[in-house]
């Protein structure tokens, strides 16, 4: 069976539009893919946008409980400051209660030695 050249060349070019059209085939192909993947990484954009902006509320409500946090210190603050105070004069009268009773028990030493 011997094969003719214009059989051939017709063989090669069935093959040569084979290959073409695959190439062809392939690249709308790809360009389905990149559309895709496009459309992909604009829906995980939009998810990550929403997660930042659930952080964002988020580090609100933390920014006000530091506030409060920071209004609670304030009062803290303001009941050590009234706590030492009544711990000077709660100091100052036990002097003044102890100096009276060493005055009295001399007075008393003395008033029996006499």
């Amino acid at each position: 069976m011997a094969v003719t050249m214009e059989e051939r060349v017709a063989y090669l070019e069935g093959k040569v539009e084979e290959h073409t059209m695959m190439w062809s085939d392939l690249k709308d192909m790809m360009i389905n893919h990149d559309s895709k993947m496009i459309a992909f990484e604009q829906r995980i954009d939009r998810r990550f946008e929403a997660i930042d902006r659930r952080f964002e509320a988020i580090d609100k409500r933390f920014e006000a409980i530091d506030r409060r946090f920071e209004s609670m210190d304030r009062r803290f603050e303001a009941m050590d400051r009234r706590i030492d105070a009544l711990d000077q004069k709660f100091t100052k009268f036990f002097l003044w209660i102890i100096g009276i009773q060493v005055s009295i028990l001399l007075a008393i030493i003395a008033s029996i030695l006499r």
